[in-house]
């Protein structure tokens, strides 16, 4: 199972790529697009996967079966 420390991990390879992008993008008129689409890319990425990861890490509503025999039931 996952621990919440693969928040940071995954904050470091973003970082990571962004800062190899900066460096990286092609050489020309378009590369302050590139950089910023790319970066932009990975950062959004990144927030989708930490937003779901932590929706699932601690979930705001406990499930609760319903079709439970009544000795049974957790409280």
């Amino acid at each position: 199972m996952a621990k919440g420390y693969s928040v940071f991990i995954g904050l470091a390879i973003v970082a990571a790529l962004c800062v190899a992008v900066w460096f990286l993008a092609p050489k020309g008129e378009n590369q302050t697009t590139w950089r910023s689409s790319l970066i932009l890319a990975f950062i959004s990425c990144y927030l989708m996967w930490f937003i779901t990861f932590m929706a699932q890490l601690h979930p705001l509503i406990e499930p609760r079966r319903s079709n439970i025999r009544e000795g049974f039931q957790h409280e």
